[in-house]
């Protein structure tokens, strides 16, 4: 028989998402529900080192399910890669009788939860909260959808001032190691091209592209790059580009941050509630260990080293969509 957990811990690391407060809310909800105390660690395992970490009751959580970032708030932590700093990490977590933790964030997040498990045994549950999409095991993360839709809505009003001038756009969106913000967003503002960090860019090959279109007369193409592009990101394919066509009018939009932000989408609400709510029955029932993800709107719970191990991969198909429906 599984020894029930009478105390929890909930935290946000790495890059914030949209939807990361929906999850916490979920996370302290049910917890209380079910009698179980469960406290608040702000900035992530920086918060854990410095023992920034505190009660939390369900006003803790009123009114912030459409809000934005992260109440816990969020830090990248040096001192935690080091076995010194998760040590004294522990030691905070046990002054606070803190039993298992639920760490919503990526995959360093992840990596970060697996060595504190390993050394000193605390169980945890991962959620994935990162706007890239790029862990597998689950069909969605929290914050993509809100951050895929805030990229089609700036590029939808970029559209309207290419088409009064005949421009090329190049448009640099987030994603880093991944592109499916990049594809998920180019496909649906019908983008000419789209470059990602998982296919190595031909350059030439779209440079004869629009060569040909510019014959043509279609002045107007849209580009869309993930930032982690193998050729350099936004800026460098724009000077490719105008070395190769003299005549073209050629704009470079960067959205950067604006991704990030913003409230979150119904998607994704919903989604980190539900992960939310089954990270503390993964911990009631001795699920430990485990990332909680969603595929074909079913509960799935993987290893969190496989999660970390597994990246999501993109498959051709996506690609001969774009290649055909840009044609």
């Amino acid at each position: 028989m599984q020894h029930k957990i009478k105390r929890i811990g909930v935290l946000t690391s790495g890059g914030d998402s949209p939807g990361m407060n929906a999850a916490i809310r979920a996370v302290v909800r049910t917890a209380l529900y079910h009698q179980i105390e469960v406290f608040g660690i702000r900035r992530g395992y920086q918060g854990m080192i410095d023992n920034d970490i505190f009660q939390m009751d369900s006003r803790s959580v009123a009114n912030i399910i459409q809000r934005g970032g992260t109440i816990l708030k969020t830090a990248r932590c040096k001192e935690f890669m080091e076995p010194a700093g998760r040590k004294k990490a522990y030691y905070h977590l046990k002054e606070h009788g803190i039993e298992g933790l639920v760490i919503i964030g990526g995959d360093g997040s992840f990596r970060g939860a697996c060595a504190l498990q390993a050394e000193h045994g605390i169980p945890c549950i991962g959620l994935a909260g990162t706007i890239d999409k790029d862990i597998s095991g689950t069909d969605f993360t929290i914050g993509f959808d809100t951050a895929v839709n805030t990229a089609v809505e700036a590029i939808d009003k970029i559209r309207d001032t290419m088409d009064a001038h005949d421009r090329i756009f190049i448009i640099e969106v987030m994603g880093r190691d991944a592109g499916y913000i990049a594809l998920h967003s180019g496909i649906a503002t019908g983008a000419e091209n789209i470059l990602i960090p998982e296919r190595k860019t031909d350059i030439n090959n779209i440079i004869q592209s629009l060569q040909e279109k510019e014959r043509r007369k279609k002045m107007v193409n849209l580009i869309v790059v993930a930032e982690g592009d193998d050729f350099g990101g936004a800026t460098e394919v724009q000077k490719k580009l105008e070395e190769n066509l003299p005549k073209a009018e050629i704009r470079v939009c960067i959205l950067g941050h604006i991704q990030r932000g913003g409230a979150p989408s119904c998607m994704d609400r919903v989604i980190a509630s539900r992960m939310g709510y089954h990270a503390v029955e993964s911990l009631m029932e001795g699920r430990y260990n485990v990332f909680v993800g969603i595929q074909n709107n079913k509960m799935n719970y993987i290893p969190l080293e496989a999660a970390v191990k597994n990246k999501g991969k993109i498959s051709d198909e996506w690609l001969q969509i774009v290649r055909i429906l840009a044609s």
